[in-house]
């Protein structure tokens, strides 16, 4: 109903339809979803938004056609929605301008990308070059701007929060991602330098104690190294698991996180 629907429907309709009291669909839906019926709509109008500006139509068919019936309430939510505006979103992200840099750290490579609104990359590795080339696959249209005196300064301000994570980093992120990713990297955030929780834990803390793999698996999909301190979840067993850029990487944040406390 939801995702086939012109306009969202009520939270009364979706329960009626179902034959439940509005507050116990509620409470199922978002153990299912990770999502309130509200947020999963406004996911699902979000993807139509995006399959239809990829397939080429006008951003104001596009609109439309996901269920937004005006252009104001659309914008308000764009950037948010697509992490760009709508038209740099059907263009691929043509003219989006990102400053990067590459340096070394106490991790082995390291880049530092971000955009008009703040970091949008922070990626680590053993390749620098393979750094780029990430950060080209993810941004395939943008304008990426490498070796520019003045964005040295952000580099350096990461290298020193990477070195010393309890320190923070004074600078802006610019986080894109879906509406489940974003709730599971807002809860890493909230975990201080030096603990760590278990992905189930994760799962508990946004509210889909059932979504432990889906927590997983946005922690997989973080490319805001440290700053998203995705190596502070952990197995049920204590074991580190996975990590994007290797466990090796993992065990050393957390050792150095752990002395610094």
């Amino acid at each position: 109903m939801i995702e086939t629907a012109e306009e969202a429907p009520s939270l009364e309709t979706l329960a009626t339809a179902v034959e439940l009291s509005p507050g116990y669909f509620q409470r199922i839906f978002k153990a299912q979803t990770g999502l309130t019926p509200k947020a999963y709509a406004s996911a699902s109008r979000a993807r139509k938004v995006r399959e239809g500006l990829e397939q080429g139509a006008k951003v104001t068919d596009a609109l439309y056609d996901a269920g937004f019936n005006s252009n104001g309430r659309f914008y308000a939510q764009s950037s948010a929605m697509l992490g760009m505006t709508p038209k740099h979103y059907k263009n691929g992200g043509a003219h989006e301008v990102l400053h990067f840099a590459v340096a070394q750290c106490s991790l082995g490579a390291i880049l530092v990308a971000s955009s008009e609104k703040g970091v949008a990359s922070i990626l680590i590795g053993d390749d620098p070059e393979a750094l780029v080339l990430d950060l080209q696959d993810r941004f395939p249209r943008a304008k990426l701007i490498g070796a520019d005196p003045d964005y040295e300064k952000n580099i350096a301000k990461v290298i020193g929060f990477v070195e010393t994570p309890n320190q923070g980093l004074d600078l802006p992120l610019d986080v894109r991602g879906t509406v489940f990713q974003q709730r599971v990297w807002q809860a890493l955030r909230q975990i201080p330098a030096g603990e760590t929780v278990t992905y189930a834990e994760v799962a508990r803390r946004i509210g889909q104690p059932t979504a432990t793999r889906a927590v997983a698996g946005a922690c997989a999909s973080n490319h805001i190294a440290v700053a998203i301190p995705c190596h502070r979840v952990i197995r049920n067993d204590g074991s580190l698991s996975g990590y994007r850029w290797g466990v090796e990487r993992k065990r050393h944040l957390l050792r150095r996180e752990a002395e610094a406390k």
